[in-house]
Parts: structure tokens; C-alpha cells; sequence
């Protein structure tokens, strides 16, 4: 597995389950790769289609085994804060092309599917000492050398 830096850009949710009966919903999403984890801000008020336009940064490394995305969207409560649904995205796309346009995944809860999530996401590899990118090639050595 390459190393570098895996942006994702949560950008909305939609069709979310509003099961808070005195107030709308108030989602934020706890966002999981591997061990690294980030929550976005709580869109107070936002009910079942909330709007995020939030970039979070991952680290990848080599001994990474896990190649998934874990985004969970939690309802916030004045108690105990309640867990809406969650998808699971695979990062082999994003590792192999450097890039995945926003895109719509399901969320699901108990296997139910409730509601939809956007992500847009970009893989940038890093570089090695040399200024190339992981399996680059330097180019071009082997011909010049014949000149000499």
C-alpha cells in the first residue's frame, strides 16, 4: 500500500431518519481510518439533510492493512448521543487513481438503509527522497548513459 495523505471532503447527507420527536436532528459524522479519527462539526438544527463542506486529512502508510473508510453519523442529544447509520467505503479506488469524484454512498443501520452520504476524495502520495512519487520512475537514466 502507497504512502501519503487521503483528503476527504464530507460534504452532505440526505434522507436521513428523524426520529427526534421535540427537536430536528442535530447530525455530525465521526469519520475512521484505522486508527486515526475525526468528527465534524455538529450541524445544529440541520434535520435529515445536513450540509458539512468540511476537509479532513488521513494518514496512509505502508503497513496499513485496513483499506476502508468507516463514516458514521451520529444524531447530537442533550444525554447520550444516538448513532443514525453508517457507511463503509473502500479507499482501493482512491489509492489506485489519486482521486474519487464527489460520489453517494448509502448509509445503513442495522442493515436498513437509512439516508445517503457525499464524499468527495484525493489521494496524494508521498514523496520520496529522491522528489518522485511512490513507484515513479526516475526516467530517461538508462538512455543518457549510452552517450558516455
Amino acid at each position: 500500500m502507497p504512502r501519503g495523505t487521503l483528503e476527504v471532503v464530507l460534504i452532505s447527507a440526505k434522507g436521513l431518519d428523524d426520529n427526534d420527536f421535540l427537536t430536528s436532528v442535530d447530525p455530525y459524522v465521526i469519520l475512521t481510518y484505522r486508527a486515526q479519527e475525526h468528527k465534524s462539526n455538529v450541524q445544529e438544527g440541520a434535520g435529515s439533510n445536513p450540509q458539512w463542506n468540511e476537509t479532513f486529512l488521513f494518514t496512509v502508510s505502508d503497513s496499513a492493512s485496513a483499506s476502508e473508510l468507516n463514516l458514521k453519523i451520529m444524531e447530537k442529544d442533550n444525554y447520550n448521543d444516538d448513532n443514525i447509520g453508517e457507511a463503509k467505503i473502500s479507499l482501493d479506488a482512491v489509492l489506485d487513481e489519486g482521486s474519487v469524484p464527489e460520489s453517494v454512498y448509502k448509509l445503513v443501520k442495522e442493515e436498513k438503509y437509512c439516508g445517503e452520504i457525499r464524499v468527495a476524495l484525493t489521494f496524494k502520495p508521498e514523496r520520496n527522497e529522491h522528489g518522485y512519487n511512490e513507484g515513479e520512475e526516475s526516467g530517461g537514466w538508462k538512455e543518457s548513459a549510452r552517450d558516455f
